[in-house]
């Protein structure tokens, strides 16, 4: 991994690889392509951070997924008999491990592998392109309301490929008897082709919507990982994109996550229960109004706990290892630094 300064150093780093975009002849791009689309966008598109991220989040994701199995049965936790009940995040763990072993504490591992890798690489890779599309031919630095929506339509870029993916993990991760004669879905592969013939297209899309309200919540997170990095860099007297070391980005990352979950957590729990396959919603608002109706303000809580000891650790994984890996990456392709 790329070398990173230590703490408190006053260094002359050089900021992370260059992401303009792609230039034959040395050549501009045409002025044609100086508007939002996909197109332009992809002039500044960097292997380099679609890589960073599906390493962070399959790194992540391996070493946290018994807790994010425990958010999930907590956030769907509505009082159906076919439901366990569990009295907190030790007892959900034990009761899981007694009936079914590891096996049990990784249910619905490979899409969530797949998920958060393809997650988080697309995420990276469309938020940086976006962040250089905005750059281009500025002289200010950007401002907080610039990743905010540079974030927020990354977001909404990647769940038009992964919203399968969290379908398919939240179906495996709700099935609580194991035994074959009682197993509906059969792993990642059959329980997509089980949700495509039983409900088509708009089955895989299910959730969707949240999701794309959820996209809130990386706008958030990453606008306040952005500023916080600037504002601490200005603070130790650096370049505003010079590296940190692996404790200021966990730290950051860390208080950057935090803000985002207590913000927009609810929206989790809404997903998560219009994905689930024991109780039909016909939308976003039965779900609110069935959850306030018979749980109160509690019920859109539910699960924010283990979902905080999941996600934050998640997160600072996540980060150290995109940053160290895309920079390590730029280095390869620049060269040293002279």
């Amino acid at each position: 991994m790329a070398a990173v300064p230590p703490p408190g150093q006053n260094v002359a780093s050089r900021p992370p690889c260059s992401t303009q975009p792609i230039q034959k002849d040395q050549e501009r791009v045409p002025e044609v392509l100086a508007v939002a689309t996909p197109l332009a966008i992809f002039y500044h598109v960097r292997y380099e951070n679609l890589v960073g991220g599906v390493i962070g989040g399959i790194l992540s994701n391996l070493v946290l997924h018994p807790m994010d199995l425990v958010k999930i049965r907590f956030a769907v936790s509505d009082g159906l008999r076919v439901r366990p009940k569990y009295r907190g995040i030790a007892h959900c763990l034990h009761t899981i491990w007694k009936q079914d072993g590891v096996r049990g504490l990784y249910q619905g591992l490979t899409p969530n592998v797949w998920g958060a890798g393809l997650s988080w690489g697309l995420y990276f890779c469309f938020y940086n392109a976006i962040k250089s599309y905005k750059s281009e031919g500025r002289t200010d630095q950007l401002k907080a309301p610039d990743y905010l929506f540079s974030a927020a339509q990354a977001g909404a870029m990647t769940l038009c490929f992964t919203n399968p993916l969290w379908v398919t993990k939240t179906r495996l991760m709700l099935q609580y008897d194991h035994s074959p004669e009682k197993r509906k879905y059969d792993g990642m592969i059959d329980t997509l082709v089980k949700i495509y013939k039983a409900d088509g297209v708009r089955g895989l899309y299910r959730g969707f919507m949240p999701g794309l309200l959820g996209t809130s919540h990386g706008a958030l997170q990453f606008m306040t990982y952005e500023m916080l990095k600037k504002r601490y860099n200005e603070h130790m007297a650096r370049m505003q994109e010079a590296q940190l070391s692996t404790i200021e980005y966990i730290s950051i990352a860390a208080i950057a996550k935090i803000f985002a979950v207590a913000a927009t957590y609810p929206y989790q729990v809404v997903r998560a229960r219009l994905q689930d396959q024991h109780i039909y919603y016909q939308g976003i608002r039965h779900v609110i109004r069935r959850t306030w109706k018979k749980e109160g303000i509690q019920g859109f809580y539910k699960g924010i706990v283990p979902n905080l000891i999941t996600v934050t650790p998640a997160c600072c994984i996540t980060f150290v290892v995109y940053e160290n890996v895309s920079q390590f990456l730029c280095d390869l392709r620049e060269g040293p630094l002279k």
